[in-house]
């Protein structure tokens, strides 16, 4: 049985500074504090003599300066991205250019599925459309990232072309597995057959302690991935049931669930519930079908 799941909102980022993580990373938090980001999107540099830089953040004068002090003239052989979320990447072209550096990630960001006729992406300004890599990594392979060997590891679900990196016991997570909220799943830009599929295999990887894009690091990564899946399952048991108590669409749903909950944060469970929804629909408890005003649900 999985333990609770506990959210760590005691986080001290210290933006714009240089604040080591384990030997041979260390993190520079960007001054991107949001509901969405918590403290800020943390930017990581890898390595000792020679570096490499993960997810470099948002475009940022005051972050891209934190970030140069960090180099402090040492070589960056590439710029690397968990995935491509501007809260990650929007720095990417203007730091990439600044250190003569390749761009390494996933592949040009994409939808996990194609959209449907009238639908929209509600995440389609978060997506980093037109950044394209100059190495797409790849599952299984392993890479040299300044003078760290990284271990690449796809994490699909929070969105399509997102990778995680080992490193020793560590994981860097990402926004795949974080211990200040549970990661917003939005389709079709996410999935979340895909990320519960993900939070399956990070389990069973052998690392321990995972740092993540936002907030701090998780001591055992395992054992609140697990708490996450269970979370997850949980909420398909609500989901089930309100719809079983009349529930027809996401805003009913939502209603249920999170009686008491503010507009905004409503609004972000609106877009999981519909991921969730799917995900049920390709499991066959719940019927679904889609049309001008929305999705209706059934049993």
């Amino acid at each position: 049985m999985a333990a609770p799941l506990v959210f760590d909102k005691q986080f001290d980022p210290q933006t714009g500074q240089l604040v080591p993580v384990t030997e041979g990373i260390a993190r520079v938090t960007a001054p991107n504090a949001s509901p969405y980001t918590f403290t800020g999107t943390n930017s990581f540099l890898l390595g000792h003599d020679r570096l490499a830089i993960l997810d470099p953040g948002p475009d940022d004068d005051a972050h891209m300066d934190a970030l140069l002090r960090a180099v402090a003239g040492r070589p960056v052989d590439a710029i690397v991205l968990t995935h491509t979320h501007r809260d990650h990447s929007a720095l990417v072209p203007r730091l990439a250019q600044k250190l003569r550096a390749p761009i390494w990630f996933g592949g040009p960001h994409r939808l996990s599925r194609p959209l449907r006729r009238i639908e929209r992406n509600p995440l389609r300004r978060s997506g980093d459309w037109s950044l394209v890599p100059d190495r797409t990594l790849l599952d299984g392979e392993s890479i040299v990232a300044g003078d760290l060997t990284l271990h690449v590891h796809a994490t699909p679900g929070h969105c399509a072309n997102h990778l995680a990196f080992g490193f020793g016991d560590i994981l860097l997570s990402g926004d795949h597995v974080m211990g200040w909220n549970s990661t917003l799943v939005a389709v079709p830009d996410g999935s979340m057959a895909d990320y519960l599929a993900s939070l399956d295999k990070v389990i069973a990887l052998p690392y321990r302690r995972y740092v993540p894009a936002h907030g701090a690091p998780i001591t055992d990564g395992p054992s609140y991935a697990r708490a996450l899946r269970a979370h997850r399952h949980m909420r398909n048991e609500q989901i089930i049931a309100a719809v079983r108590n009349g529930a027809r669409t996401i805003p009913a749903i939502v209603a249920a669930i999170y009686p008491d909950q503010p507009l905004p944060i409503r609004r972000a469970a609106g877009m999981t519930v519909l991921a969730h929804v799917e995900y049920l629909a390709g499991k066959a408890p719940l019927r679904l079908s889609h049309g001008l005003f929305g999705t209706r649900v059934r049993p």
